[in-house]
């Protein structure tokens, strides 16, 4: 059987990836704040917040909660060149693509059967990260983008606009 051809995205380093082996999460009880007791027997006790590198915290999810996940919501650096001291948000396009395509994929194996992927970007990699969903997700999981106007201006170039990507499985 021959294998059918598909339309991808193609850049420069996407056949590297990185190596990633099982991550452990450890707690900072310094840094951890729980609630004195339960109010309700349904009471669920393991929210977390995860300090480091969002890829490797990803792959320390994925082994406790690969298809579990409900709903996630990520918020890219929007590849605009801006100044931020805790990521550069000006890499390389290729780059760029090869990182949000590593997490997408572990995003993907964290996702339930009903969970949805919400995602925040500018105009500037929108669309590439459309195709880029297409190709991690399947294009016939994507749903809508919804577009929030950033501030209402007489002058063009004072528009922004946010798109948030919305994939359901």
């Amino acid at each position: 059987m021959t294998k059918k051809p598909k339309l991808e995205l193609t850049w420069i380093g996407k056949e590297n990836r990185p190596k990633l082996e099982p991550r452990i999460l450890l707690e900072d009880p310094e840094k951890s704040c729980h609630a004195m007791h339960r109010m309700t027997d349904h009471d669920i006790f393991d929210n977390r917040l995860i300090f480091g590198d969002n890829l490797l915290a990803l792959k320390a999810l994925e082994q406790e909660f690969a298809g579990k996940i409900k709903c996630a919501f990520i918020d890219p650096p929007y590849n605009t060149g801006s100044a931020f001291t805790h990521y550069d948000d000006g890499i390389e396009h290729s780059l760029w693509l090869s990182l949000m395509r590593d997490r997408l994929e572990i995003i993907r194996r964290l996702l339930s059967d009903e969970g949805s992927l919400w995602i925040s970007i500018d105009d500037n990699e929108a669309h590439y990260l459309k195709v880029l969903c297409d190709e991690v997700f399947g294009r016939t999981n994507f749903v809508a983008n919804v577009i929030w106007q950033k501030k209402y201006a007489p002058a063009m170039m004072q528009f922004g606009s946010v798109i948030v990507t919305t994939t359901f499985y």
